[in-house]
């Protein structure tokens, strides 16, 4: 009889136990990831406003102690954290000018190059700590040449230009962006025989249509004054490493066999602005460029010249081996500890990076946030998490490369996915890119999530409406020379309840 009782008691303690202790389905834990009970604006508009408080360049002590604050918010989540270094090779402006001398008969203008701080902005005691303008990369020296109008600097642009009996070479090429990489612009101007290359951003695609047009504080458009910089490597990673990772005491090429790798420019180069590129082009003479390559409708008549207009253009630029620092978080999986679902973003700006890359980082912060109170509720990933904070992206995708080359074969075997989000805050719309397998799971999420402009349709809804093609783009990148393919799913606008949904496969 005790036995029975004993047996009988047992019985309904397990069963009390199961049904009030058991843990819930892991579909509880992804709505309560995405509920207004773990919501909170302020926490991720307070990690924006510190990682955005300084420029910090790579290399630069403000960009380390950007990863310091990355750090220290991810060991307050009790996520097991650490700081991965390695020495990679950086540039830096040293000096540089531009002058026209519009035709024989004028006088020469000196440019200034500088970008101007509009009235009221909040971070103008610390505006002197933007590097100036340049090409990361670029190709040290002084040119004298004829300007001539390159459009977008395609190796068509070029084609055109030959059929209209234009001679490139010897010449000072004047592209505006857009259409191709900036690395490639000089890349064709070199190619085509120009001496030196001139990159500025087009009103037309850049600054607004028409003589009412506001810019930024009052609209999105660039201002008059306003560059975009970049860099202008062709690679990925440390240039004086292809292949390998930069450790400390690592094996490194010269900078000439990185010259003659043909990923670097061989002409110098620099980013200049829409009302510098406006006075050069009213100095260029020759024949009236094509329809589609004229500016905006109250811009002067575009023409491919060369000449009479003529740029003096020096740039000087330091090498420098850098310290870089990725920040690495790991949450350690229960059922499939060793497969990986590895989230990402860099850190590392060419200024404030209020939008790119750190809307992403204060994103990635707010979701490493969450998790720790999904584990403080009984949560546990079936795989591992790993969150990963890349420097010197801006350069050529550095710290991510460097750390795939140390940890190729350990990621080849375990890596499952991998999610980026650089951009999480742009403007309205949303946009994705990635690899067919992950198709149904973005279109699942963005089914979940309410749009934020409209609380009427999903983001899915609101998705379908914006686009006339293929919802989901495809994206892959190649390593150096390696056969190896790495599939990338790339988010440029999500929000954190979003990030979830996109875990939902751990």
């Amino acid at each position: 009889m005790l036995k029975t009782t004993g047996a009988t008691f047992l019985a309904i303690a397990t069963s009390f136990f199961i049904l009030h202790f058991s843990p819930p389905p892991k579909s509880y834990y992804h709505s309560l990831f995405i509920s207004s009970s773990l919501s909170d604006n302020a926490s991720i508009s307070h990690h924006l406003r510190t990682l955005t408080r300084r420029p910090h360049v790579a290399g630069s002590q403000a960009n380390a102690e950007a990863a310091s604050y990355v750090l220290s918010t991810l060991s307050a989540c009790n996520i097991k954290a650490h700081i991965v270094s390695y020495d990679v090779l950086l540039t830096y402006p040293d000096s540089r000018s531009l002058t026209l001398t519009p035709s024989p008969s004028e006088p020469p203008i000196t440019f200034d190059l500088k970008q101007e701080i509009y009235e009221g902005d909040p971070y103008a005691d610390v505006a002197d700590e933007v590097l100036p303008t340049n090409h990361a990369y670029a190709k040290s020296g002084s040119v004298v040449g004829p300007v001539v109008y390159v459009n977008y600097g395609r190796v068509e642009d070029y084609g055109t230009l030959k059929e209209m009996g234009v001679n490139v070479t010897g010449t000072v090429a004047l592209a505006r962006y857009g259409e191709i990489f900036r690395g490639d612009i000089v890349m064709n101007a070199f190619e085509a025989g120009a001496i030196g290359a001139l990159v500025y951003t087009d009103r037309k695609d850049y600054g607004g249509e028409g003589g009412d047009a506001k810019w930024f504080p009052d609209d999105k458009w660039m201002p008059p004054s306003g560059v975009q910089v970049g860099t202008v490597y062709n690679g990925s990673g440390d240039p004086t490493t292809p292949g390998w990772a930069s450790s400390e005491g690592c094996e490194r090429v010269s900078v000439e066999e990185v010259e003659s790798s043909g990923d670097v420019p061989l002409i110098p180069s620099m980013p200049i602005s829409g009302a510098d590129g406006e006075t050069i082009l009213r100095s260029i003479g020759g024949q009236i460029a094509k329809d589609n390559w004229q500016g905006s409708k109250d811009a002067p008549t575009y023409r491919v010249g060369p000449g009479p207009g003529v740029v003096n253009l020096e740039y000087n630029g330091k090498q420098v081996i850098a310290t870089i620092q990725n920040v690495m978080g790991v949450i350690e999986g229960v059922e499939e500890p060793d497969r990986f679902v590895i989230l990402g973003n860099h850190r590392d700006a060419w200024t404030f990076g209020a939008v790119d890359p750190n809307s992403g980082t204060a994103a990635l912060l707010e979701v490493a946030q969450r998790l720790q109170k999904l584990q403080r509720s009984g949560w546990k990933p079936r795989r591992t998490i790993i969150l990963c904070n890349w420097d010197a992206e801006e350069y050529g995708l550095t710290g991510s490369t460097e750390w795939v080359e140390e940890n190729r074969e350990l990621l080849a075997s375990r890596a499952v996915a991998y999610l980026n989000v650089d951009c999480a805050v742009s403007g309205a719309g949303f946009h994705a890119s990635g690899t067919p397998q992950l198709d149904d799971l973005l279109k699942l999420a963005t089914q979940q999530v309410q749009d934020p402009d409209n609380s009427s349709q999903t983001i899915y809804e609101q998705w379908i409406q914006s686009t006339e093609s293929s919802l989901v783009s495809i994206m892959k990148v190649k390593l150096n020379d390696s056969e190896e393919l790495v599939w990338l799913v790339h988010v440029d606008y999500i929000s954190t309840s979003k990030l979830m949904n996109l875990l939902s496969c751990t």
